[in-house]
Protein backbone atom coordinates (compact mmCIF):
# COMPACT_ATOMS: atom_id res chain seq x y z
CA UNK A 1 0.00 0.00 0.00
CA UNK A 2 1.42 3.44 -1.43
CA UNK A 3 0.66 6.93 -0.01
CA UNK A 4 -1.76 9.46 -1.43
CA UNK A 5 0.69 12.07 -2.78
CA UNK A 6 -0.81 16.14 -4.21
CA UNK A 7 1.94 18.14 -5.71
CA UNK A 8 0.71 21.79 -5.39
CA UNK A 9 1.95 24.49 -7.74
CA UNK A 10 2.67 21.83 -10.18
CA UNK A 11 3.11 23.58 -13.30
CA UNK A 12 6.36 25.65 -11.93
CA UNK A 13 9.72 25.05 -12.01
CA UNK A 14 9.87 23.58 -8.61
CA UNK A 15 6.15 21.72 -8.63
CA UNK A 16 7.85 19.70 -11.99
CA UNK A 17 10.50 18.62 -10.54
CA UNK A 18 8.85 17.76 -7.55
CA UNK A 19 6.89 15.31 -9.76
CA UNK A 20 9.96 14.47 -11.12
CA UNK A 21 12.07 13.59 -8.71
CA UNK A 22 8.86 11.37 -6.81
CA UNK A 23 8.84 9.32 -10.40
CA UNK A 24 12.81 8.94 -10.82
CA UNK A 25 12.96 7.67 -6.83
CA UNK A 26 10.23 5.55 -6.84
CA UNK A 27 8.50 7.32 -4.23
CA UNK A 28 5.96 4.84 -2.90
CA UNK A 29 2.74 6.28 -4.43
CA UNK A 30 -0.76 4.48 -4.93
CA UNK A 31 -2.19 7.83 -6.83
CA UNK A 32 -0.33 11.34 -7.17
CA UNK A 33 -1.92 14.41 -8.02
CA UNK A 34 -0.95 17.47 -9.79
CA UNK A 35 -2.48 20.94 -8.81
CA UNK A 36 -2.50 24.24 -9.55
CA UNK A 37 -4.30 27.58 -10.25
CA UNK A 38 -7.71 27.93 -11.96
CA UNK A 39 -5.93 29.05 -15.15
CA UNK A 40 -3.82 26.00 -15.02
CA UNK A 41 -6.61 23.38 -14.73
CA UNK A 42 -6.71 20.66 -17.08
CA UNK A 43 -3.10 21.19 -18.55
CA UNK A 44 -1.31 17.86 -19.09
CA UNK A 45 1.93 17.64 -17.18
CA UNK A 46 4.27 14.65 -17.12
CA UNK A 47 5.31 13.27 -14.26
CA UNK A 48 9.43 12.60 -14.86
CA UNK A 49 10.75 10.27 -17.12
CA UNK A 50 8.29 7.89 -16.22
CA UNK A 51 6.04 8.05 -19.59
CA UNK A 52 3.02 8.77 -17.76
CA UNK A 53 0.71 12.28 -17.99
CA UNK A 54 -1.92 13.53 -15.84
CA UNK A 55 -4.24 16.65 -15.74
CA UNK A 56 -3.82 19.45 -13.20
CA UNK A 57 -6.62 20.06 -10.79
CA UNK A 58 -7.64 23.04 -9.60
CA UNK A 59 -6.78 23.97 -6.20
CA UNK A 60 -9.93 26.25 -5.20
CA UNK A 61 -12.18 22.68 -5.67
CA UNK A 62 -9.33 19.79 -4.97
CA UNK A 63 -10.48 17.84 -1.46
CA UNK A 64 -7.13 17.52 0.55
CA UNK A 65 -9.12 14.68 2.26
CA UNK A 66 -7.61 11.04 2.37
CA UNK A 67 -4.33 12.50 1.32
CA UNK A 68 -1.39 11.44 2.84
CA UNK A 69 1.05 14.15 2.09
CA UNK A 70 0.63 17.54 -0.23
CA UNK A 71 3.69 18.62 -1.83
CA UNK A 72 3.71 22.48 -1.71
CA UNK A 73 5.37 24.94 -4.21
CA UNK A 74 2.82 28.10 -4.94
CA UNK A 75 4.18 30.69 -2.72
CA UNK A 76 3.13 31.99 0.72
CA UNK A 77 0.25 33.61 -0.53
CA UNK A 78 -2.19 30.56 -2.26
CA UNK A 79 -0.21 28.60 0.98
CA UNK A 80 -1.60 31.09 3.01
CA UNK A 81 -4.66 30.00 2.14
CA UNK A 82 -5.00 26.31 1.37
CA UNK A 83 -1.81 24.81 3.80
CA UNK A 84 -4.27 25.05 6.50
CA UNK A 85 -6.76 23.64 4.87
CA UNK A 86 -5.19 20.26 3.59
CA UNK A 87 -3.30 20.04 7.30
CA UNK A 88 -6.99 20.32 8.79
CA UNK A 89 -8.02 17.56 6.05
CA UNK A 90 -5.16 15.16 7.73
CA UNK A 91 -2.87 15.67 4.70
CA UNK A 92 0.57 16.49 6.00
CA UNK A 93 1.78 19.51 4.12
CA UNK A 94 5.78 20.04 3.11
CA UNK A 95 5.54 23.40 2.54
CA UNK A 96 8.03 25.08 0.26
CA UNK A 97 7.36 28.92 0.73
CA UNK A 98 8.66 31.00 3.49
CA UNK A 99 5.65 31.33 5.54
CA UNK A 100 6.01 28.47 7.96
CA UNK A 101 9.54 28.82 8.39
CA UNK A 102 10.27 30.49 11.15
CA UNK A 103 6.79 29.01 13.11
CA UNK A 104 8.22 27.41 16.26
CA UNK A 105 5.45 24.82 16.13
CA UNK A 106 6.70 24.15 12.36
CA UNK A 107 9.55 21.98 12.08
CA UNK A 108 12.41 23.21 9.16
CA UNK A 109 14.06 20.34 7.84
CA UNK A 110 16.91 19.52 6.11
CA UNK A 111 16.90 15.39 6.39
CA UNK A 112 20.97 15.40 6.44
CA UNK A 113 20.92 17.81 9.39
CA UNK A 114 18.21 17.26 11.42
CA UNK A 115 15.89 14.61 11.04
CA UNK A 116 14.66 13.97 14.17
CA UNK A 117 13.10 17.70 14.02
CA UNK A 118 10.20 16.61 11.85
CA UNK A 119 8.31 14.65 14.98
CA UNK A 120 7.06 17.81 15.80
CA UNK A 121 5.14 18.30 12.78
CA UNK A 122 2.19 17.04 14.76
CA UNK A 123 1.34 20.13 15.95
CA UNK A 124 0.35 21.94 12.86
CA UNK A 125 0.51 18.86 10.48
CA UNK A 126 2.88 21.41 8.61
CA UNK A 127 6.60 20.48 7.99
CA UNK A 128 8.50 23.83 6.48
CA UNK A 129 11.35 23.67 3.66
CA UNK A 130 14.18 26.32 3.88
CA UNK A 131 15.16 28.47 1.84
CA UNK A 132 17.27 27.30 -1.12
CA UNK A 133 20.88 29.20 -0.49
CA UNK A 134 20.31 27.86 3.42
CA UNK A 135 19.45 23.89 2.31
CA UNK A 136 22.70 23.94 0.64
CA UNK A 137 25.12 25.65 3.35
CA UNK A 138 23.62 23.58 6.69
CA UNK A 139 24.47 20.35 4.48
CA UNK A 140 28.17 21.19 4.28
CA UNK A 141 28.01 22.94 7.62
CA UNK A 142 26.96 20.19 9.90
CA UNK A 143 29.43 17.53 9.66
CA UNK A 144 32.06 20.37 10.34
CA UNK A 145 30.22 21.72 13.00
CA UNK A 146 29.84 18.24 14.97
CA UNK A 147 33.32 17.76 14.34
CA UNK A 148 34.53 21.16 15.79
CA UNK A 149 31.60 23.58 16.58
CA UNK A 150 31.18 26.62 14.46
CA UNK A 151 31.16 29.77 16.09
CA UNK A 152 31.14 32.03 13.20
CA UNK A 153 30.13 32.05 8.83
CA UNK A 154 30.41 34.63 6.56
CA UNK A 155 28.92 33.62 3.24
CA UNK A 156 28.48 35.47 -0.09
CA UNK A 157 26.28 33.83 -2.40
CA UNK A 158 26.13 33.18 -6.38
CA UNK A 159 22.42 32.36 -7.01
CA UNK A 160 21.19 31.84 -10.07
CA UNK A 161 18.10 33.18 -11.76
CA UNK A 162 16.20 30.04 -12.00
CA UNK A 163 15.55 30.90 -7.66
CA UNK A 164 13.42 33.57 -9.47
CA UNK A 165 11.13 31.26 -11.07
CA UNK A 166 10.31 31.16 -14.89
CA UNK A 167 10.11 34.71 -15.24
CA UNK A 168 14.01 35.27 -14.04
CA UNK A 169 14.92 32.39 -16.54
CA UNK A 170 13.02 34.02 -19.57
CA UNK A 171 14.64 37.17 -18.16
CA UNK A 172 18.23 36.02 -18.61
CA UNK A 173 17.45 34.59 -22.19
CA UNK A 174 15.93 37.25 -23.57
CA UNK A 175 18.29 39.77 -22.39
CA UNK A 176 21.12 38.28 -23.55
CA UNK A 177 19.74 37.48 -26.74
CA UNK A 178 19.10 41.50 -27.22
CA UNK A 179 22.57 42.35 -26.02
CA UNK A 180 23.89 39.99 -28.96
CA UNK A 181 21.99 41.58 -31.67
CA UNK A 182 22.59 45.04 -30.31
CA UNK A 183 18.85 45.70 -28.45
CA UNK A 184 18.86 47.53 -25.05
CA UNK A 185 18.28 45.17 -22.25
CA UNK A 186 14.81 45.82 -20.45
CA UNK A 187 14.82 44.92 -16.77
CA UNK A 188 11.77 43.38 -15.60
CA UNK A 189 11.96 40.87 -12.99
CA UNK A 190 15.13 42.16 -11.89
CA UNK A 191 15.85 45.70 -10.41
CA UNK A 192 18.90 45.61 -13.03
CA UNK A 193 20.24 44.12 -16.03
CA UNK A 194 20.76 40.40 -15.33
CA UNK A 195 22.67 39.46 -18.64
CA UNK A 196 26.61 39.73 -17.87
CA UNK A 197 25.88 41.40 -14.72
CA UNK A 198 25.60 40.70 -10.97
CA UNK A 199 22.95 42.07 -8.59
CA UNK A 200 24.01 42.27 -4.90
CA UNK A 201 20.30 42.31 -4.43
CA UNK A 202 17.06 39.12 -3.67
CA UNK A 203 14.75 40.07 -1.85
CA UNK A 204 13.14 43.22 0.05
CA UNK A 205 15.38 45.19 2.12
CA UNK A 206 15.23 45.53 5.61
CA UNK A 207 15.89 47.99 8.42
CA UNK A 208 19.29 47.46 9.04
CA UNK A 209 20.31 47.21 5.32
CA UNK A 210 20.29 43.74 4.70
CA UNK A 211 17.94 41.81 2.42
CA UNK A 212 15.59 39.39 2.74
CA UNK A 213 17.12 36.67 1.02
CA UNK A 214 20.27 36.99 4.02
CA UNK A 215 18.19 37.49 6.94
CA UNK A 216 16.52 34.01 5.86
CA UNK A 217 19.62 32.33 5.44
CA UNK A 218 20.65 33.82 9.05
CA UNK A 219 17.38 32.79 11.09
CA UNK A 220 16.88 29.20 9.03
CA UNK A 221 20.40 28.54 9.65
CA UNK A 222 20.03 29.22 13.56
CA UNK A 223 17.23 26.93 13.65
CA UNK A 224 18.11 23.97 11.72
CA UNK A 225 21.57 23.44 13.33
CA UNK A 226 22.64 25.93 16.15
CA UNK A 227 21.18 29.12 17.32
CA UNK A 228 24.70 30.07 18.80
CA UNK A 229 25.97 30.24 15.43
CA UNK A 230 26.72 33.66 14.55
CA UNK A 231 26.18 34.17 10.21
CA UNK A 232 26.85 37.25 8.02
CA UNK A 233 25.56 36.81 4.45
CA UNK A 234 25.69 38.65 1.32
CA UNK A 235 23.20 37.57 -1.24
CA UNK A 236 23.73 38.32 -5.18
CA UNK A 237 22.16 37.22 -8.27
CA UNK A 238 24.29 36.14 -11.07
CA UNK A 239 23.40 35.09 -14.79
CA UNK A 240 23.78 31.36 -14.46
CA UNK A 241 20.05 29.80 -15.35
CA UNK A 242 20.29 27.11 -12.87
CA UNK A 243 22.50 26.39 -9.80
CA UNK A 244 23.66 28.23 -6.39
CA UNK A 245 27.48 29.16 -5.46
CA UNK A 246 28.51 29.96 -2.41
CA UNK A 247 31.82 31.37 -0.73
CA UNK A 248 31.90 30.27 3.13
CA UNK A 249 34.79 31.05 5.89
CA UNK A 250 33.96 29.41 9.15
CA UNK A 251 35.66 30.23 12.25
CA UNK A 252 35.45 27.00 14.59
CA UNK A 253 35.62 26.68 18.36
CA UNK A 254 38.24 23.90 18.04
CA UNK A 255 40.90 23.30 15.53
CA UNK A 256 40.12 21.71 12.47
CA UNK A 257 42.33 21.71 9.50
CA UNK A 258 41.56 21.62 5.81
CA UNK A 259 42.72 17.84 5.52
CA UNK A 260 40.39 16.72 8.43
CA UNK A 261 37.93 18.75 6.86
CA UNK A 262 38.33 17.12 3.90
CA UNK A 263 38.15 13.68 5.54
CA UNK A 264 34.73 14.11 6.84
CA UNK A 265 32.82 15.88 3.82
CA UNK A 266 33.78 13.26 2.07
CA UNK A 267 32.26 10.89 4.18
CA UNK A 268 29.19 13.23 5.05
CA UNK A 269 25.79 12.18 3.80
CA UNK A 270 24.26 14.63 0.26
CA UNK A 271 28.14 15.93 0.02
CA UNK A 272 30.42 15.06 -3.04
CA UNK A 273 33.82 16.22 -2.64
CA UNK A 274 35.72 17.46 -5.37
CA UNK A 275 39.11 19.34 -4.16
CA UNK A 276 41.57 18.61 -6.22
CA UNK A 277 44.37 21.87 -6.65
CA UNK A 278 44.82 21.99 -10.17
CA UNK A 279 42.70 23.48 -13.33
CA UNK A 280 39.19 21.90 -13.32
CA UNK A 281 39.42 20.33 -9.51
CA UNK A 282 36.15 22.05 -8.69
CA UNK A 283 32.98 22.00 -9.62
CA UNK A 284 30.16 24.79 -11.09
CA UNK A 285 26.79 25.08 -11.37
CA UNK A 286 26.79 23.75 -14.78
CA UNK A 287 28.13 20.09 -13.65
CA UNK A 288 25.78 20.67 -10.16
CA UNK A 289 22.60 21.23 -12.42
CA UNK A 290 20.51 18.52 -12.54
CA UNK A 291 22.00 16.44 -9.47
CA UNK A 292 21.05 16.10 -6.25
CA UNK A 293 24.70 16.62 -4.15
CA UNK A 294 25.86 19.26 -2.24
CA UNK A 295 29.12 20.10 -3.82
CA UNK A 296 31.62 20.69 -1.80
CA UNK A 297 35.54 22.20 -3.30
CA UNK A 298 38.34 24.28 -2.27
CA UNK A 299 38.95 23.01 1.10
CA UNK A 300 41.39 25.65 2.64
CA UNK A 301 42.84 26.79 5.99
CA UNK A 302 41.88 30.72 6.60
CA UNK A 303 44.75 31.83 7.97
CA UNK A 304 43.31 35.13 9.04
CA UNK A 305 41.71 33.61 12.30
CA UNK A 306 41.94 31.01 14.53
CA UNK A 307 40.41 27.77 13.89
CA UNK A 308 39.04 28.78 10.30
CA UNK A 309 38.43 27.00 7.01
CA UNK A 310 37.51 28.60 3.33
CA UNK A 311 34.84 26.56 1.42
CA UNK A 312 33.56 26.43 -2.31
CA UNK A 313 29.54 24.91 -2.29
CA UNK A 314 27.39 24.27 -5.42
CA UNK A 315 24.00 22.82 -5.64
CA UNK A 316 21.13 22.54 -8.14
CA UNK A 317 18.70 25.19 -6.44
CA UNK A 318 16.05 23.54 -7.86
CA UNK A 319 16.94 19.95 -6.19
CA UNK A 320 18.36 19.76 -3.01
CA UNK A 321 17.42 23.70 -2.66
CA UNK A 322 13.27 22.78 -3.19
CA UNK A 323 11.82 19.54 -4.75
CA UNK A 324 14.62 17.07 -3.81
CA UNK A 325 14.56 18.32 -0.05
CA UNK A 326 10.81 17.84 0.28
CA UNK A 327 10.85 14.41 -1.75
CA UNK A 328 13.25 13.52 1.23
CA UNK A 329 11.13 15.02 3.66
CA UNK A 330 8.12 12.80 2.34
CA UNK A 331 10.45 9.79 2.37
CA UNK A 332 11.58 10.39 5.88
CA UNK A 333 8.05 11.44 7.46
CA UNK A 334 7.06 8.36 5.75
CA UNK A 335 9.55 6.08 7.30
CA UNK A 336 9.17 7.68 10.92
CA UNK A 337 5.37 8.22 11.35
CA UNK A 338 3.16 7.30 8.15
CA UNK A 339 4.63 3.90 7.50
CA UNK A 340 3.05 2.85 4.05
CA UNK A 341 4.86 1.61 1.15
Amino acid sequence: MGYRVAVVGATGNVGREMLAILAEREFPMDEVAAVASPRSTGTEIEIGDSGKTTKCKNIEHFDFAGWDMALFACGSEATRIYAPKAAAAGCVVIDNSSLYRMDPDVPLIVPEVNPDAIDGYKKKNIIANPNCSTAQLVVALKPLHDAATIKRVVVSTYQSVSGAGKAGMDELFEQSRAIFVGDKPEPSKFTKQIAFNVIPHIDVFMDDGSTKEEWKMVVETKKILDPKIKLSATCVRVPVFVGHSEAVNIEFENELGAEQAQDILREAPGIMLVDKREDGGYVTPVEAAGDGATYVSRVRDDPTVDNGLVLWCVSDNLRKGAALNAVQIAELLGRRHLQKG
